[in-house]
């Protein structure tokens, strides 16, 4: 979804004048990629109303910092906060604004930023933590059940008629599950985990992880259905998971040090539980179980609250941020439990509501690929909605939500049969976890979404949802092309609506190759009708393996431009991954085509010097995409326009090939004749699977400009093809197309 700039005269002119009065550096932005960046600024119409606001940290690591909001032509608002950020608890006035902070007692304010609130900034707001507190610990347990729960005795007719089948579901799987998962002990993972990471060690975190999941699964479910029934079978299988849970060491295997994803759902499906079964745990088993939850929540608090909340500075911290909401539910549900829970609570509720997720701005999307996003949305909505329920904070409404969701409906729209960049990639999609994220959007959007997508939610969170679940009957699809600028994604559909659609994807992030980005700014992705035509080559095997290292996160194995046989973007250091960057330069949708560019030029960390690419989804009986890269160096290089497909490639001439799979085909053809085609050999793939791989090569001149000019011609359709130059501008005509080379 695109929030454009817009054309604030009033706000840019105070903006400079305020800027020119503050000559001194802007302390608020830090040259460190991996700190915060200030927020909001670029003049930019803000989604969310209050917007949230942040800024690095003061050198003189102050107390408090002092915020002011000033209205264009008003009053200024002010605001003392101990964290550098700050989420007002009450939506602005439709307006333009600046923004400026300073340490508290001091002058030394920030430069100022102009941001817009319009009608088309959706109100969402987050009361204070004495008033969330309050209204928390006024709710009787169990707190994360809605009001519209009943036990299954009480049932309606309609209810049985729409219920009786996750019941039965989750029934099932309960009393199967009574026998085939196993009794856990911290015996069963005695590989010591260090640094680097073996096979071996890696195999154990995946064991570790899988065995609570499901140990907490069941304990959660248990716990849910003896709710529901009040059947004795589901109550002693809860008690029986609950006390393994509870046994295991919090310094031994699933220890946070060891494995911070066990923690964390250890304490979680704990505290869950102890909600569940309020009225029906004896007095030694519920203060033993809550003692657990107590010394797993408190390490985890202690993490993301040293160095005085470490995400408010350095946020770029997949596991940290994915521990931040986790702390956020236990902390809910042990107030008035734990006698650290309002500690806990207040550091992480309000925190986490400004920002849910540091991988895209507020206008949604999320940088490391769809993968994680889905796996994202997944134990989002397992934490969101008793969290909503809960707080009367719906973290559905707010727009970040319905953002993240336009970006699955983009780069995971129906008939998707395998994800888009990052890590994952190569996985196929779970439908079910989209399409329940969507039903808990009450937008027109998310319905469409969801009625296009198979398969039946979870029964376990499904039947912890009020009855009946609200839906915006309103079904409307969404654009047919999108841009999420703050993760430099753009996708051009055909027609989204269609089963048939051409789906072309384009990636030049700011988020460079960082955690599990990969080093593919500019690169490309095709399917038609949902089959992949150019793809990522390589697979996940784990974070960090040597086939992750050295090939799959690689330039070489996307659709993107190497040069001197495979040399490509930076994908080593830390800081580095996210300085070499990209960036959308250009975006616009018209009848005749959709059009995106990108430059890439730092993410090759100083070997190239310019690194563009141009793309044109020409719409109509054509439906082809013409590509062009500028590139060039201060050194003669072998420029590759790299491509991966499915199926083994037809070279048809030296400027041509064919790449044809699940009865799909894409042509494409070098218009420029000194790039010729030519393959090469990658690592072998994941098994089961074809992948080839090819380029064209293109010689390029030392600190002279170089130009691959490519066509995919969709569906082979091979239209005449026609090059022209006036006064130094190209032209191309595709068929009874024309695009000027700007």
């Amino acid at each position: 979804m695109k929030f454009p700039r817009k054309g604030l005269a009033h706000a840019v002119a105070l903006a400079s004048l305020l800027l020119s009065m503050n000559a001194h550096a802007d302390w608020a932005q830090s040259t460190d990629p991996l700190v915060v960046q200030p927020a909001p600024s670029n003049n930019q119409v803000q989604p969310q109303n209050p917007p949230g606001f942040a800024w690095a940290r003061h050198p003189t690591a102050p107390a408090q910092y002092e915020v002011e909001i000033t209205p264009v032509g008003g009053t200024a608002t002010k605001a003392v906060v101990t964290r550098n950020w700050y989420l007002p608890t009450k939506a602005l006035a439709l307006g333009n604004y600046t923004w400026r902070v300073r340490p508290v007692n001091t002058t030394d304010w920030s430069t100022p930023r102009a941001f817009s609130i319009t009608s088309r900034s959706v109100v969402w707001e987050v009361p204070d933590n004495a008033t969330l507190r309050a209204r928390i610990t006024a709710k009787a347990h169990p707190r994360m059940l809605p009001s519209s729960f009943s036990p299954y005795s009480d049932w309606s007719a309609q209810k049985h008629t729409d219920l009786d089948p996750f019941a039965s579901r989750l029934t099932n799987e309960v009393k199967l599950q009574i026998g085939a998962l196993p009794d856990l002990s911290d015996a069963r993972w005695p590989v010591v985990i260090g640094t680097p990471l073996t096979a071996a060690m890696a195999a154990q975190l995946t064991d570790i992880r899988q065995r609570i999941n499901e140990a907490s699964r069941q304990l959660e479910a248990a716990s849910l259905m003896w709710r529901v029934k009040r059947d004795p079978i589901f109550l002693n299988e809860a008690l029986k998971r609950g006390d393994q849970l509870a046994g295991l060491d919090p310094n031994g295997p699933t220890s946070y040090t060891n494995q911070d994803q066990a923690t964390r759902q250890i304490a979680l499906s704990l505290i869950k539980s102890v909600d569940l079964l309020a009225g029906d745990l004896d007095a030694t088993r519920k203060a033993k179980w809550l003692n657990i939850v107590k010394v797993r929540t408190g390490v985890i608090y202690d993490d993301l609250s040293g160095g005085s909340g470490r995400l408010d500075q350095y946020p770029f911290d997949s596991h940290g941020n994915t521990a931040m909401v986790f702390l956020t539910l236990i902390s809910t549900l042990s107030l008035g439990d734990i006698a650290d829970a309002p500690k806990w609570f207040d550091f992480s509720f309000r925190a986490y509501a400004n920002i849910p997720e540091p991988w895209s701005g507020p206008e949604g999307g999320y940088a490391q690929g769809t993968a994680y996003a889905e796996y994202t949305a997944g134990y989002s909505i397992s934490l969101w909605d008793p969290l909503s329920q809960v707080s009367g904070v719906n973290l559905y409404a707010k727009p970040w939500a319905i953002g993240f969701l336009d970006y699955a409906m983009q780069f995971v729209p129906p008939g998707s049969k395998v994800h888009a960049f990052g890590d994952g990639d190569d996985t196929e999609p779970d439908y079910r976890v989209w399409r329940a994220f969507a039903s808990r959007l009450v937008n027109p959007r998310a319905s469409w979404y969801m009625s296009q997508l198979p398969g039946f939610e979870d029964a376990l969170s499904y039947l912890q949802l009020p009855y009946p679940l609200v839906t915006n009957p309103t079904k409307i699809a969404p654009g047919n092309s999108a841009y999420f600028p703050s993760i430099g994604w753009a996708s051009m559909h055909s027609d989204i609506t269609s089963p048939s659609r051409v789906s072309l994807y384009f990636k030049s992030s700011p988020y460079g190759s960082f955690n599990h980005s990969h080093g593919d700014q500019n690169g490309l992705l095709l399917s038609v009708a949902g089959q992949p035509l150019l793809v990522k080559a390589g697979w996940y095997d784990w974070y960090g393996s040597p086939l992750w290292t050295d090939w799959y996160r690689t330039t070489r194995s996307s659709n993107a431009i190497t040069f001197d046989g495979g040399q490509g973007q930076n994908v080593a250091g830390y800081r580095e991954q996210l300085q070499h960057n990209a960036r959308i330069t250009g975006f616009a949708v018209n009848a005749a085509y959709d059009y995106s560019e990108g430059d890439a030029t730092p993410a090759y960390a100083g070997v190239l010097t310019m690194a563009k690419r141009q793309v044109w989804h020409l719409r109509g009986a054509n439906d082809a995409i013409l590509v062009r890269d500028r590139l060039s160096a201060t050194a003669a290089h072998t420029y590759e326009f790299n491509l991966h497909a499915p199926s083994v490639m037809t070279v048809e001439s030296p400027l041509s090939v064919k790449i044809a799979a699940g009865n799909q085909s894409v042509c494409v053809r070098s218009l420029n004749n000194s790039a010729t085609f030519g393959k090469w050999t990658g690592p072998a793939p994941k098994s089961g699977v074809t992948e080839d791989h090819g380029a064209f090569y293109l010689k390029g001149a030392a600190n002279s400009a170089a130009e691959f000019l490519v066509l995919l011609d969709v569906g082979c359709r091979r239209p005449g093809v026609g090059i022209s130059v006036t006064n130094g501008v190209k032209t191309v005509t595709v068929g009874s197309q024309s695009v000027t080379l700007n």
